[in-house]
């Protein structure tokens, strides 16, 4: 009961992070840009594009092991488990180090990295935000594996918790130094500070309240060769995505500078927190997902697709209503609120990665299906050859079109390796009945038919004039939505999971007051 009490209350907090990060980021974004100018807010965005690739230094190795934990403690392996742990800590420190004497070296030659675009001064600051991210993104990788085993003992609770306080410390710090003049060096700062806050917390939860135990003798080179094979698939699958999501704004460095990447930038972080949604709580069921798999039963990809289905419904119900506000009412926020009218073309660069995203994001947990299952490999190859055409087109479509060119390539990788391909691999690699599962989801669009029409008529007929009336139709679209979806989308079990999360949410938000002896 504990730990199906952590679900739904992870699911709920995972929701709430998501969406305060959500509003945070809307509001204190385009304060950011006005204060660091559109040069250096791109700057920023390639420089913290280009360190992120660091992170393939982990080789994959975060993924595997909710997966390699599972199979030990179906076995009941607690001395397996502790030389487990020892092994995953020992590799991620020494990933961690490598990562950052190569970010160093790198850090040393910017103008090499970046090309002749930038001025000496955007060069010059370009390193020292190198330098501070380098130690940051090396400092992820132990509070990375730790955060798995948090992930592994189901206490989503807690964890959910040290995000959310995360997301509402960066702006609270990061903005009175903005304000003081310490420009894109004070927010990678905060950043870097923050995370490593995090990791102590976690070493702190893991060591003293979970005690975690960590064995070093008897280093299992069988294991690690296990963990090898199925970890390069996942790193190949690291790799893909360093490329999809952050190749763009690289290629727009060098063929058009800083200005067409902060453009970019923009409707990039728009569907990054649109993927937040998504991601939430799938990320939630994956030691469920791990721990059938590690059970071995008969019927295994029937409780798969089962839970696939019910995840995926609850998938559509928040995206849709994210993606679809946002076809309405982005122009007008980026344009007049997030930014000014020189971000215009932000707005289709968002629409061209978010929609066709809609459908890997619906079936998210797939992907942890896949690992658990030891099925990624496909996956991986699919994803791979994408990226590449995605390179290959995005180069001329970024000469020809700017921002919404390199956007456009990403689009076409998107429709035709998640659209298409990986659901026919779902269907006949991995036995799913994805006929079952989208027959399922897209019953839900029954739901949709009002807010289209509401949402086309606002579009057509509304030209809004004050913020005021912006919110104000926001608002009625919501309202709209949340109707139409409860009258003739959602299913009973459904209804009754939304009241049986918000009567889980009140109680734990009045226990700490009945507690105090204060009703």
């Amino acid at each position: 009961m504990l730990s199906s009490n952590q679900l739904k209350i992870g699911i709920v907090l995972s929701y709430v992070s998501t969406g305060i990060n959500m509003l945070i980021q809307l509001l204190y974004t385009p304060v950011m840009i006005h204060l660091l100018g559109q040069s250096e807010y791109g700057l920023y965005t390639l420089v913290g594009s280009f360190v992120s690739y660091l992170s393939l230094f982990s080789l994959g190795f975060t993924g595997a092991y909710l997966r390699f934990y599972s199979k030990k403690k179906a076995q009941n392996d607690a001395k397996g488990i502790a030389r487990l742990n020892g092994m995953f800590l020992t590799l991620f420190m020494l990933m961690s180090l490598t990562a950052f004497v190569c970010g160093m070296i790198l850090a040393q030659f910017p103008k090499q990295i970046f090309g002749n675009k930038l001025t000496d001064q955007e060069l010059h600051t370009a390193q020292i935000l190198m330098r501070i991210l380098v130690v940051n993104i090396a400092l992820t990788f132990p509070s990375g594996l730790l955060d798995s085993m948090v992930s592994a003992h189901e206490k989503f609770l807690f964890q959910r918790l040290v995000t959310l306080i995360g997301v509402l410390c960066n702006p609270l710090l990061a903005f009175p130094l903005l304000l003081m003049g310490f420009g894109s060096v004070a927010v990678v700062g905060v950043t870097t500070f923050i995370t490593i806050a995090k990791l102590l917390v976690n070493v702190f939860y893991c060591v003293k309240i979970l005690k975690i135990q960590f064995a070093f003798d008897q280093f299992d080179f069988h294991v690690l060769r296990e963990i090898a094979q199925f970890s390069f698939f996942l790193f190949l699958n690291m790799v893909i995505d360093q490329i999809n999501w952050s190749v763009d704004k690289f290629i727009l460095g060098w063929v058009s500078g800083t200005g067409a990447v902060a453009i970019y930038g923009v409707g990039a972080q728009i569907n990054t927190l649109v993927t937040n949604f998504s991601t939430a709580i799938s990320s939630v069921f994956a030691p469920r997902v791990n721990r059938i798999a590690a059970e071995e039963k008969t019927n295994m990809n029937k409780q798969f697709t089962q839970l696939m289905i019910r995840v995926g419904r609850v998938q559509y119900l928040i995206l849709m209503l994210v993606a679809s506000g946002f076809v309405i009412f982005g122009r007008y926020f980026i344009t007049n609120i997030y930014s000014t009218i020189e971000y215009a073309q932000a707005y289709p660069v968002a629409l061209l990665l978010i929609l066709p995203a809609m459908i890997p994001l619906i079936q998210n947990l797939g992907i942890e299906i896949q690992r658990a299952v030891n099925k990624h490999q496909v996956r991986a190859i699919i994803y791979f050859i994408m990226a590449l055409l995605n390179v290959v087109i995005s180069i001329p479509l970024a000469k020809a079109f700017g921002p919404v060119g390199s956007a456009m390539g990403t689009a076409i990788g998107l429709i035709l390796a998640n659209g298409i391909i990986i659901n026919i691999y779902y269907q006949f690699g991995i036995g799913l009945d994805m006929i079952a599962f989208w027959k399922s989801v897209l019953s839900l669009s029954k739901g949709m038919i009002a807010p289209v029409v509401v949402g086309g008529f606002i579009m057509r007929c509304v030209t809004f004039k004050k913020i005021s009336e912006y919110l104000f139709f926001i608002v009625v679209y919501t309202m709209v939505y949340i109707v139409s979806m409860w009258n003739f989308g959602m299913n009973v079990e459904e209804k009754a999971l939304v009241a049986k999360l918000l009567q889980l949410s009140l109680i734990h938000i009045s226990e700490p007051t009945r507690r105090r002896g204060i009703s």
